[in-house]
């Protein structure tokens, strides 16, 4: 007759000499302890995994199964602890019969390793990625545009287009200046009209006052025949 007790108890030694500062014996009515575990990395920059497994062992253990709860991890996402659950629930089915618990702490530990290594690779293949993004955009800043005929006749047409509206504008602009005579042109030129007050401005430093009643009689001198014969 197996005496589950007496191999349940030479368990527990067992496993505090493996296990001596990372195991803590909660009850001994039934068998119930907590063991930490960690991931092992070989990348000290890498931040390890880790959970807190408490294993509580039935009358008949090993016979029967342990009742094994995450109950504290870190660096493991919320999905996973369902999965890791469910992973010590198979192991513990396929070693029934034998003494498990250091099988199963093993089990985990290389599982929270390899999910640890997946993150590390995704974090690495992420920033490559946006690496190579960023490559690409700078690369296609030389590249310009791809011209094509399809491109090329469009872009023709439009400055044809473009250069046919200004000669019509050209033309406009040169038919109806044609149409003025000299003096015309002449008083739609606005530019000079302060040219003159300004240069003396300019000259002395000080504002020139004009005395209009100088300009009153300018009608007497016969300057508009004249003017008009030298713009006709």
């Amino acid at each position: 007759m197996t005496d589950y007790r007496e191999e349940q108890c030479n368990e527990i030694e067992a496993l505090e000499s493996i296990y001596p500062d990372e195991l803590t014996v909660v009850s001994n009515h039934p068998y119930c302890f907590k063991i930490t575990i960690s991931s092992q990395n070989d990348d000290d920059d890498t931040e390890n995994a880790s959970c807190v497994l408490q294993f509580c062992l039935p009358a008949k253990y090993p016979d029967e199964a342990p009742v094994v709860e995450v109950e504290e991890y870190d660096n493991i996402e919320d999905s996973y602890i369902t999965d890791l659950t469910d992973f010590i629930k198979e192991q513990a089915e396929e070693n029934l019969g034998e003494v498990m618990v250091f099988t199963l702490v093993s089990a985990v530990q290389e599982r929270l390793t390899d999910l640890v290594e997946a993150a590390e690779r995704e974090r690495v293949e992420e920033i490559e990625r946006k690496e190579k993004e960023k490559h690409a955009a700078e690369q296609k800043k030389f590249e310009g545009t791809v011209v094509t005929i399809e491109t090329f006749l469009a872009w023709k047409a439009k400055f044809t287009a473009e250069m046919e509206e200004l000669k019509r504008k050209r033309g406009e602009i040169k038919k109806e200046c044609s149409k003025l005579s000299g003096r015309e042109l002449f008083m739609t030129d606005n530019t000079l009209d302060d040219s003159d007050v300004k240069f003396l401005e300019a000259e002395g430093g000080d504002p020139v006052e004009v005395d209009e009643s100088l300009f009153q009689d300018l009608d007497d001198l016969g300057l508009d025949d004249e003017l008009g014969e030298d713009f006709d």
